[in-house]
Parts: structure tokens; C-alpha cells; sequence
């Protein structure tokens, strides 16, 4: 081997531990950005048609986001069993959002006795989905959990543990 190819084999291990190196930089800063993820400013309508946004939630309480269809029959599990152990999740505001219409919004509060719990907002965002864009939702249903500070601390989809879920939030409050 020439001095040459032993220098030109020395120059691209050098260009390939950069490129390793700035691309390593790069996946630690986009954490870094996914970490700091705050509540989307999102907007929605109640079922009585008024609208309610993210700056209409009590301040200084983690928050929950859930984003959900009543027709989807992953959805109704987890709605199920979330009603069953909703004292578990009352030191947080539970944000209930889907892209159907008000009546629908309605009927699954009519269905799940939302209104009973304070705690609980649900509503529409229609078929702009904000939401739905914003936390990048492939699977329904989605739950987004936000610090007190609105900082997001951890995401689930389709098959949501709760047991994790309320765990983490107790480590919140």
C-alpha cells in the first residue's frame, strides 16, 4: 500500500467518524426537542358548542391528552377501563379530544357520564386535526402525559397501560 492510499483510507475513516459524530449530535438534540414538547394550543368544541383551549385549563396540574374516535373499538376499552379507575387520574386535567362531530361528542358523554367529572374536558377538534398533526397520531387511541409545567413526560398508543400511566402520574404530583 502507497503512502497515498494509506493516506486517502485515513481521510474517509475521518469523514465517516464526523459524519457518525455529527449525526449522534443530531438524534441527542432532537431528544432533547421531543423532551420539551409542551401542550399543544389546541382548540375544541364542547358539546354545548362553546369552545375551549388549552389556555382554559387550570394551571399548575399535569395534564392528560387523549385523543380518541367513540367508534373505535380500541377506544372503548380503554374508555371503559379509564371510568373504572378514574380516582386515579383526578389530580390531573384530562383533555378528551376527537375529530367527530358535537353530537357525537354528546352521546359518549352522555354514555360515560363525563360531566360528573370535573376534571374532564371533552370536545371536538374537527377535521382540521391540530392535535392529531401536532403529537404525529398513527394509532387511536393516543394519550399524551404533560408535567405541571405542561412539558410532555411520556406518550402511548392503541394499547394504553394505565397502571404505567397512573404511576407516573403519582410521580408528578
Amino acid at each position: 500500500m502507497s503512502i497515498m492510499q494509506h493516506q486517502a483510507g485515513r481521510n474517509i475513516n475521518s469523514e465517516i467518524m464526523q459524519r457518525l459524530l455529527l449525526f449522534v449530535l443530531f438524534i441527542v438534540a432532537l431528544n432533547a426537542v421531543c423532551a420539551q414538547q409542551k401542550i399543544p394550543p389546541f382548540r375544541m368544541a364542547l358539546s354545548d358548542g362553546k369552545l375551549f383551549s388549552a389556555s382554559n385549563l387550570p394551571m399548575g396540574k399535569p395534564v392528560i391528552v387523549i385523543y380518541f374516535s367513540p367508534e373505535c373499538d380500541h377506544c372503548q376499552v380503554l374508555m371503559k377501563e379509564w371510568f373504572k379507575r378514574s380516582n386515579d387520574f383526578k389530580k390531573a386535567s384530562v383533555v378528551m379530544i376527537t375529530f367527530l362531530p358535537v353530537t357525537s361528542v354528546a352521546l359518549f358523554e352522555k354514555e360515560y357520564k363525563t360531566k360528573q367529572h370535573p376534571n374532564i374536558f371533552t370536545g371536538t377538534e374537527g377535521t382540521g386535526f391540530f392535535v392529531r398533526n401536532y403529537y404525529k397520531v398513527l394509532d387511536m387511541p393516543f394519550v399524551a402525559l404533560h408535567d405541571k409545567n405542561g412539558n410532555l413526560v411520556s406518550t402511548y398508543s392503541k394499547d394504553i397501560p394505565l397502571n404505567t400511566l397512573a404511576a407516573k402520574l403519582r410521580q408528578l404530583n
